[in-house]
């Protein structure tokens, strides 16, 4: 088997695997991230016998736990369906794929951990795992990692770049020192790759054999058609059609100027109450990303936030590019010129890039004061703005929260453009393209 893209997953899998006590691992995360093909190749590189049942293919497996879920009797019934199969104490990985499909499974990851003779690895779309259940059925036997499409150090790797080359960059972050003008040219034109084409590694791995974009837009709408169709298949308890139209209305909010998704404008005699649930759907399912305009600048950021007031960006920008009009994809492409979505665009790979490094999504906005922040970090003891600037314009809003009299909570921001490396003394000036270094720059910044 050929490993086509490098993933931090990699490097997860191989602590799991080093660890004396691990328990059974489940990856979660949206369709077409990567879960499946990273599995299979840790498998193949790791253990002598690989068990691979997937649910949704392999429906007959459904049944493996009729005789209860004692170890020995879910081998014997996979023995049963396929007696070439060879269980090896020790050497031997059960991959267990489309969970979602077969619930019963997660129950059986108590009865493996205790058993300890094999180890077992499962995976399942979020948009068909009812997490909650699954939750309930092995709390305390299980260990979770969810996936994410490919981030922006992940693309580098795809394009031949060393960590070593990364760990440069983050130096430089360090030490406040700006990057050279031939870096910032190249990784900001792989920057504008990235945000054009997203993580999806299927778009990924096309955009890198073809060294264009070629054939990537095809894929991204297929995508985009498999996520509605999966609306569809396993929304439960809310109107389908309610939730696909939240689905199919981000854009058109993202194209405002203030972003702020309202479910009242997106449809006659839409109300709030009607739509209940159908946001946190989306998230769950891990086709969204929301951001909560908090109630005050200030910490802490759980619980001060108003759950009615909200933007939503797509989980990988790819899709959001490609969910636009053809016109507007021409001209992306053709031009790079971003138009009436540029401040989306960046806003929405900003709060990606921020979830990929397990950050919630936070803004703020205030007539009174006028104030505007786009995202919210923090460290061990203090709240850190965040603005993505798509221009140059002047920072008001950013230089009022650095008001220490006002804001005690913030002591410095940070500022994301077409910029380089710089501190004026208030706040940092990054490039996009480092976006994905924030936390470990905040968190060893926050040590001295």
């Amino acid at each position: 088997m050929d490993k086509l893209l490098k993933r931090k997953v990699d490097n997860y899998l191989l602590e799991w695997k080093n660890n004396p006590d691990r328990k059974p691992l489940i990856i979660k995360g949206a369709r077409q991230v990567g879960k499946t093909r990273s599995i299979e190749w840790f498998a193949s590189q790791n253990y002598q016998c690989v068990i691979q049942i997937n649910f949704v293919e392999q429906k007959r497996y459904r049944d493996i736990f009729e005789d209860g879920f004692e170890v020995d009797a879910i081998l014997k019934n996979i023995s049963l369906l396929n007696p070439k199969l060879k269980f090896i104490p020790g050497d031997t990985l059960f991959f267990f794929d489309e969970l979602q499909a077969c619930p019963n499974c997660a129950t059986s990851l108590k009865f493996f951990k205790l058993d300890g003779r094999f180890d077992v690895i499962c995976s399942g779309s979020l948009m068909g795992i009812n997490y909650r259940e699954i939750e309930s059925n092995s709390v305390g036997y299980k260990e979770d990692y969810e996936m994410h499409s490919m981030d922006f150090e992940e693309f580098l790797w795809a394009k031949g770049y060393s960590e070593e080359f990364i760990d440069d960059l983050y130096q430089n972050m360090l030490e406040v020192k700006p990057i050279n003008n031939l870096q910032m040219d190249v990784l900001f034109g792989l920057f504008r790759d990235y945000v054009t084409i997203g993580g999806m590694p299927e778009v990924v791995d096309s955009y890198i054999k073809n060294n264009n974009f070629s054939g990537t837009l095809a894929i991204q709408r297929q995508l985009l058609k498999d996520y509605e169709e999966d609306i569809t298949k396993y929304v439960e308890g809310l109107d389908k059609a309610k939730v696909k139209a939240v689905y199919n209305h981000i854009s058109t909010f993202l194209a405002k100027e203030n972003k702020r998704f309202q479910i009242t404008k997106i449809g006659k005699n839409a109300r709030n109450r009607d739509y209940v649930g159908c946001v946190e759907w989306l998230a769950d399912a891990g086709v969204i990303n929301v951001c909560y305009c908090l109630n005050q600048p200030e910490l802490p950021l759980k619980g001060n936030y108003d759950p009615k007031l909200y933007k939503i960006y797509y989980k990988d920008t790819g899709l959001l590019i490609a969910s636009l009009d053809e016109e507007a994809q021409e001209d992306l492409r053709a031009n790079k010129n971003l138009g009436t979505y540029k401040g989306a665009v960046y806003e929405n790979i900003v709060g990606d890039m921020l979830v990929k490094q397990g950050y919630n999504l936070y803004y703020y906005n205030s007539d009174r004061p006028a104030l505007e922040m786009d995202f919210f970090v923090r460290d061990a003891d203090s709240l850190i703005p965040v603005e993505v600037k798509a221009n140059d314009n002047a920072t008001a809003s950013l230089n009022n929260l650095l008001k220490e009299d006002k804001y005690p909570d913030i002591k410095y921001g940070i500022k994301l453009g077409y910029k380089n490396i710089g501190f004026n003394g208030k706040f940092y000036t990054f490039p996009y393209f480092l976006t994905f270094l924030l936390k470990r720059f905040v968190a060893e910044r926050g040590r001295f």
